[in-house]
């Protein structure tokens, strides 16, 4: 799943989930802004969602992903199956180009307007034009250090920002523990 324009990665270890993002906005081959927040605290400050698409779409999905998490109590796996289905099926909604990363800290999902709510086997996701990239390089880091979430995070997208031209190192990098 690629969307072009902006990387998030999220990487679970030792109780703790850490999400990082880009700071580019492209506009076709131009850079517009190099300093984005991609990612989010919600409900609180108890959820962290990243989102990689356009900028419109991630204020109206932020918006009612927050909106499913008070309507459920803080419920994450029932906040993203409910939002999933109505992206998937509003009129409005399913012709967002998008695709979210949330987490709790607990659990940790990738939701798309297809109705995709994943969960990782291994504990991290990465999205975007640089998905790939920084999801082999955190993999790697996983399997072979003991760095903490958070470090492997803002390595995993700095070595992203090196190969993708869409994706900038200057991240915002974020980490929530589970509650």
């Amino acid at each position: 799943m690629e969307t072009r324009g902006t990387t998030i990665v999220a990487v679970s270890r030792g109780g703790r989930v850490a999400m990082a993002g880009d700071g580019q906005v492209t506009m076709g081959n131009a850079v517009l802004k190099q300093t984005a927040r991609k990612i989010r605290r919600l409900y609180d400050d108890r959820v962290l969602a990243g989102f990689a698409g356009s900028t419109a779409d991630a204020f109206t999905l932020f918006e009612k992903f927050e909106g499913k998490l008070t309507e459920f109590r803080g419920n994450l796996r029932r906040a993203a199956v409910e939002l999933a289905k109505e992206w998937r099926t509003d009129r409005v909604l399913r012709r967002l180009d998008a695709v979210m990363v949330v987490t709790d800290g607990r659990e940790l999902m990738l939701l798309s307007g297809n109705g995709d709510v994943v969960e990782p086997d291994d504990g991290v996701i990465g999205v975007g034009s640089g998905g790939a990239f920084a999801l082999a390089a955190a993999r790697a880091m996983l399997r072979h250090t003991e760095l903490p979430a958070l470090a492997i995070a803002g390595e995993a997208l700095r070595i992203a920002a090196g190969i993708c031209i869409y994706t900038n190192d200057n991240l915002v990098a974020e980490e929530i523990a589970a509650p």
